[in-house]
């Protein structure tokens, strides 16, 4: 049976924190670049939210279902974004990774793909899941096409599952990593993050 905690994540130019009360005001900067709470289907609040959103994860962490991060720029020391795992489930040793969101201006960047690989190592090697899910809402095609150039494989859409920031109910697409495919995962990932380093780009 799995054990999550806090802890540190770091490579490739990134730290991943555990969360705490005091990143509010950062993630209130992360989230105006790019005025990411105009998107309807993510869950990212609005100006003046982010104390109460913070806090949410934070009860979750306590309630021993979620486990949030911020995202760091090491160069920088700049907070770039924000996830967690969430839905832990213990008994059958599964997490899913989600409530993810950066910086417009690090978006289309090593980022994500840098922290994906990042919460897989550390899910499958190290808290031994069996399972990593990942979910996103039916009209967020950009995260789909994300979640499925990782290699996660989709398990399917529940119709009128979810619930959205604005009250309506949503589409929720699911998918999923076992852990007899992690290596291959693993592997797609550093090539994928070796090509990016090769081209130069940020």
């Amino acid at each position: 049976m799995i054990e999550v905690r806090p802890t540190i994540l770091e490579g490739n130019g990134l730290r991943l924190e555990p969360l705490t009360e005091d990143h509010h005001q950062a993630l209130e900067t992360v989230a105006a670049d790019g005025r990411l709470w105009e998107l309807w289907f993510i869950a990212v609040p609005p100006p003046g939210g982010m104390h109460a959103y913070v806090a949410d994860a934070l009860k979750g962490q306590k309630d021993g279902h979620m486990l949030p991060w911020i995202v760091r720029d090491v160069a920088s020391g700049a907070i770039i974004g924000s996830t967690r795992y969430h839905d832990i489930v213990p008994a059958i040793d599964r997490v899913e990774i989600g409530y993810t969101f950066y910086a417009q201006s690090r978006q289309r960047t090593h980022v994500n793909t840098t922290c994906k690989l990042l919460l897989l190592a550390h899910a499958f090697d190290t808290v031994g899941c069996r399972v990593v899910g990942l979910r996103t809402d039916n009209f967020n095609f950009r995260s789909q096409r994300a979640i499925e150039a990782l290699g996660a494989k989709k398990d399917g859409v529940i119709r009128h599952w979810g619930v959205r920031r604005d009250g309506t109910a949503r589409d929720t697409v699911m998918y999923s990593i076992l852990r007899a495919e992690w290596s291959d995962v693993r592997r797609h990932l550093e090539l994928r993050l070796a090509r990016h380093a090769a081209s130069g780009q940020k």
